[in-house]
């Protein structure tokens, strides 16, 4: 099961996620996932979620909170769109062991691909240039700048699946049908068609914005220290730099007319050409599907 998740940070209004042929919805309150099935009918899955504590609802602590609970529905959605696009109904659904492992296996290999390769190749490049090496600030930028390039990558490399554009078409009618919802439009086809298959609040631009604030926050770490203290030292800081991103793209959601935020914001637009396509009318379909179902657990009416 390919484990790709591209997610919107749910804020005041809701957020979604891309699956295998379907789209997944969260509110608040509860989630579901929409996803077409080899015979052309939607298969519907609706979760409710218990209210999170006020503690955890504190600044950049909610953002901790928010990407782990974007990683725990993601893989349950996955799972349950796996098994409905290709008909599989008898296969169980994951355990809570097995989900545990599987989200135990992503951030491992996401730490050792984001982490610990840039950190050691710029190790490396201290070697070559013992410039980089001297200055903690030039020393970061450089990890910073390895990282980006290698998550630009791996994204150029899975857009050249077959089956990861379907994804991102799916990503693109998500987007749509958000956009239209949060302008207040009707959820039918001709109202949706017309909205830009990128979005602010996009999973894409939040990793953005992580790599960007890594830089800054890792610029503290002293530059003596050894290669296994700034690496174990990285680790600590996930959680205050995954909370601090999510404060920034809370803002810049909310003050998104704002021409200094709307600069700002337009590398994660851009970057999302390469994680959306242009879904077609039966993607929106589902889209819209998903949406609707959510907001009957909301108690709204789409």
């Amino acid at each position: 099961m390919r484990l790709t998740i591209f997610f919107e940070i749910t804020m005041e209004n809701i957020g979604g996620q891309a699956v295998i042929e379907g789209v997944m919805m969260k509110s608040r309150k509860g989630w579901t996932v929409a996803v077409r099935g080899l015979k052309g009918d939607i298969h519907v899955k609706r979760e409710t979620l218990k209210a999170i504590p006020e503690i955890f609802r504190l600044p950049v602590l909610r953002g901790v909170v928010a990407l782990y609970q974007a990683l725990s529905i993601g893989i349950r959605a996955i799972d349950f769109s796996a098994r409905k696009a290709y008909e599989e109904e008898e296969k169980k659904t994951l355990s809570p062991l097995s989900m545990s492992i599987t989200i135990a296996f992503a951030v491992i290999l996401g730490i050792a691909v984001f982490i610990l390769l840039p950190l050691y190749a710029t190790k490396l490049l201290g070697i070559l240039f013992p410039s980089v090496s001297k200055s903690s600030l030039l020393f970061n930028l450089v990890d910073g700048i390895v990282r980006i390039i290698l998550f630009l990558v791996y994204l150029a490399a899975v857009g050249t699946w077959k089956e990861m554009r379907r994804i991102f078409e799916y990503h693109g009618a998500e987007h749509k049908v958000i956009h239209a919802y949060e302008n207040k439009k009707g959820l039918i086809l001709k109202e949706i068609r017309d909205y830009s298959p990128h979005h602010p609040r996009c999973g894409t631009s939040f990793l953005l914005i992580v790599m960007v604030v890594s830089i800054l926050i890792f610029s503290i770490i002293p530059k003596d220290w050894s290669y296994l203290n700034k690496f174990l030292s990285r680790l600590i800081l996930i959680p205050v730099i995954a909370g601090l991103s999510f404060e920034f793209l809370k803002l810049s959601f909310r003050m998104k007319n704002n021409p200094m935020i709307s600069i700002l914001i337009q590398p994660g637009l851009l970057l999302q050409r390469l994680t959306t396509r242009e879904p077609d009318d039966d993607q929106i379909e589902v889209a819209i599907r998903a949406l609707e179902e959510v907001l009957k657990i909301e108690g709204s009416d789409a």
